[in-house]
């Protein structure tokens, strides 16, 4: 079963302020450590399909095809509440072992180590039925 977990950041003065890039060298490069150690976890069992940090906000825009097709962009929307910052692809056995790898990354170490504890959103990928395979 292959699950995504999304990781997202508030978008508000108080998590900008205190954000990583506020962080002490040691604790960026200590987050930065422990990441790299949970994908090689995940890549080693033979459960990590992807996982990728994303560029910040403001480089975000949503397009859409025009009536004639082309692109029609939009943004930035800074008016949101909170933006994906990263996320995993996984393929575990059940919705269980989603959860836990979730949990772990939850826990990724902030400023001066103290764990993050930060809200990792999972949710199945959807299989297609098999009546609408080609």
């Amino acid at each position: 079963m292959k699950f995504i977990l999304m990781m997202h950041m508030k978008n508000d003065a108080a998590s900008q302020s205190e954000g990583i890039m506020t962080w002490p060298p040691e604790d960026i490069q200590a987050h930065i450590q422990f990441m790299i150690g949970l994908n090689r976890k995940l890549k080693d069992a033979g459960e990590l399909v992807s996982a990728e940090g994303l560029s910040w906000p403001s480089e975000a825009v949503i397009v859409r095809a025009a009536k004639d097709g082309q692109p029609v962009t939009d943004g930035i929307f800074p008016e949101s509440k909170e933006f994906l910052i990263g996320y995993w692809i996984i393929d575990v056995e059940t919705a269980g072992r989603a959860h836990a790898v979730a949990a772990e990354a939850s826990s990724a170490p902030g400023k001066c180590g103290v764990p993050l504890n930060m809200p990792i959103e999972v949710r199945q990928i959807m299989d297609c039925p098999p009546e609408f395979l080609p």
